[in-house]
């Protein structure tokens, strides 16, 4: 680095963040806070030394300004990772142009998400073309993308609001490595995720998602060309998400969808290139008809189950028998119609890849890989997932060099992060620990309900919910209710719209976004829910003042990812609670709590209803990783406290 670019890159941090921050005219309501501070010199510090860093950074403290500001000063090219696209939107045209606009300073930035979030035009117009729809809402949506595409720019779909993330229309205008034609494909010089890859390769500062990060770092590991530029810094925001999607990216599927998108484009090509080859149609609905039937041998209901559990099963082993002939003969019939285009070539890779992809996941296992089935309605995937991946990405984080910042408002357990770096094998990494802003002692109360029945009883929801009614009747609605499962979310819900006066809102009856607006609206709205709504959403004000958790929010030791976990923790002689069920316990608790207070200004109460938070020696744990807040067992104080909110 040149001596000008050093000393540029250690400007004093503190008074970029203090109270004559250029960011206090740009931002209103902007306040200098130390904890801020604290956090972008330790990250301005770690940067310029080529380190990395583990800090977990309480709610309220800023975290986004504390790593974009001494990113943008060091000069050097960043990739700024983040859980999810809403994030990734809200930091790329949000965030991202006011820090810099701030600092008066001008990166070349750039936004990259998978290729499922690019229209490919070349798709769009087969759609159209082939006119096969399933439904009414698909034929309108599919009007909406047709419109939209003559006047995007970046051909993201985000733009496309009106568009509901579960459309089938969505895997109809976009593409897959799988069924991409690269170079062959007619629009392949206006392609839109060309066009955003390109961009990202110029970049100084480049905005991603997990999915992309740990998508690059499987290809490196694998020896292909890697997806994402080389840079100097990775910033890993919401990196309590990060386990679960390496963990995704290191193991191997093979889903249903992949076998109908197969026989989809099988038939778009005999109508396109093959006529004379009636077999190719027939073929595909062969697919689909031994897709359904391999459904129904794996059973009714949709579950997650291990892959041992079935395998053995007579419908089963007759299933895969029967696919497996069928993809020897797909395999026959594509090779010789292969040269005739680039989608029959696609198809015929495709097959052959499939085809081993399937015989592995049904047939081999592995002591280091979870071997599992997923099943829904009509649709199924077969996984092969890794035990522990500390040692993998250990090995790529150490490969890909520079500086890594991982940060989160959700990684302590008990004030430490040792789980967190041992989890993802980054136990070098510095570690920094900071408290929210926010006066919870002052802000908050905790309040545990007496006299409730073991979460394992059947009377859990309903005692619950009698417990609460009163603390709702005080905020006045205002609160969420947040459930560990579906039964028990549906079980309070039935209850409360019987006995409460509230504008009960029921996770399921409308989309997400819907839901929060209502809620908003409403002035006695209680917003029932389950998993989706623990993290990521965010109401500030009087709006709400009450969250309701109804039990330790413990993983289903059924779950085969989750049993297979505790089982290789107890041959390697190691305490599976303590290690493992526990920390991610704790940690979804930390999340869900973390609805509760979201601003400087808001004060409320957090109800927690699971009587071992008291009787057992665990509960500690959880109540120790919960922001200091004041905790009572009598309803008299929590409605005094709501009384003075209203």
């Amino acid at each position: 680095m040149a001596e000008s670019e050093q000393s540029e890159s250690q400007v004093d941090i503190y008074p970029l963040l203090g109270s004559d921050s250029p960011f206090s005219e740009a931002i209103q309501g902007f306040q200098p806070r130390i904890v801020q501070q604290q956090l972008a010199k330790k990250i301005e510090i770690v940067v310029n030394a080529n380190h990395s860093l583990v800090a977990e950074a309480g709610t309220g403290i800023g975290k986004t300004f504390a790593y974009l500001v001494p990113a943008i000063l060091s000069k050097k090219t960043i990739i700024i990772s983040t859980g999810t696209k809403n994030l990734q939107d809200q930091l790329f045209h949000k965030d991202l142009p006011k820090v810099c606009k701030s600092l008066d300073k001008n990166p070349q930035t750039a936004l990259l998400k998978g290729r499922n979030n690019y229209l490919c035009t070349y798709r769009l117009e087969m759609t159209i073309a082939d006119g096969r729809l399933g439904s009414r809402q698909a034929s309108h949506d599919l009007q909406l993308a047709r419109r939209w595409s003559s006047e995007t720019r970046n051909g993201d779909l985000a733009e496309l609001i009106n568009l509901a993330d579960d459309s089938e229309i969505r895997s109809k205008i976009t593409s897959t490595h799988d069924n991409c034609l690269g170079q062959d494909c007619p629009d392949y010089d206006d392609c839109y995720v060309l066009l955003a890859r390109k961009k990202a390769r110029q970049a100084d500062i480049l905005v991603i998602n997990h999915h992309l990060l740990c998508a690059d770092l499987a290809l490196r590991e694998e020896g292909f060309a890697d997806l994402l530029p080389d840079t100097e810094v990775v910033i890993v925001d919401e990196a309590h998400k990060l386990h679960d999607v390496v963990t995704q990216f290191f193991g191997k599927s093979v889903s249903s969808r992949q076998l109908l998108e197969l026989a989809t484009d099988m038939r778009r090509e005999y109508l396109s290139e093959a006529k004379d080859c009636r077999e190719l149609d027939d073929y595909a609905t062969e697919i689909e008809q031994n897709v359904k039937e391999f459904r129904l041998a794996l059973g009714e209901k949709a579950q997650r189950i291990a892959w041992d559990r079935l395998r053995n099963k007579k419908p089963v082993i007759e299933a895969i028998d029967i696919l497996m002939e069928l993809f020897k003969k797909l395999v026959q019939i594509l090779e010789p119609l292969s040269s005739r285009s680039r989608g029959l070539e696609s198809c015929y890779d495709r097959c052959e890849l499939l085809q081993a992809a399937f015989l592995e996941l049904t047939t081999n296992s592995s002591m280091d890989m979870i071997h599992w089935c997923e099943t829904w309605l009509r649709s199924f995937q077969i996984h092969q997932t890794p035990v522990n991946i500390s040692k993998t990405f250990n090995e790529q984080w150490k490969n890909h060099g520079g500086s890594w910042i991982f940060t989160s408002a959700t990684i302590a357990i008990n004030g430490e992060l040792n789980h967190y770096q041992s989890e993802m094998g980054i136990l070098e990494a510095e570690t920094l620990l900071l408290n929210s802003p926010f006066n919870y002692p002052e802000q908050a109360l905790m309040y545990l309900p007496k006299e409730l029945p073991e979460p394992s009883s059947a009377e859990h929801p309903i005692e619950l919910m009698k417990a609460v009614l009163p603390v709702l009747r005080a905020s006045k609605g205002r609160a969420f209710c947040l459930f560990t499962s579906y039964r028990a979310l549906q079980m309070a819900a039935e209850w409360l719209s019987e006995n409460g006066q509230f504008k009960v809102l029921i996770q399921g009856t409308a989309d997400k976004t819907e839901l929060l607006r209502r809620f908003r609206e409403y002035d006695n709205a209680v917003l029932m829910a389950t998993s989706s709504f623990w993290e990521g959403v965010d109401v500030r004000g009087d709006n709400l003042c009450c969250v309701v958790i109804d039990k330790l929010p413990f993983a289903v030791p059924s779950d085969p990812v989750i049993q297979a976990r505790i089982t290789a923790c107890k041959r390697a002689g190691e305490d599976a609670f303590a290690k493992l069920q526990l920390p991610q316990a704790v940690i979804t608790l930390k999340q869900g709590a973390g609805r509760l207070i979201r601003d400087h200004s808001d004060r409320g109460v957090l109800v927690l209803g699971d009587p071992r938070l008291v009787s057992k020696n665990y509960g500690a744990s959880f109540i120790n990783s919960l922001p200091a807040m004041y905790k009572t067992r009598n309803i008299e104080l929590v409605k005094g406290f709501l009384g003075e909110i209203s």
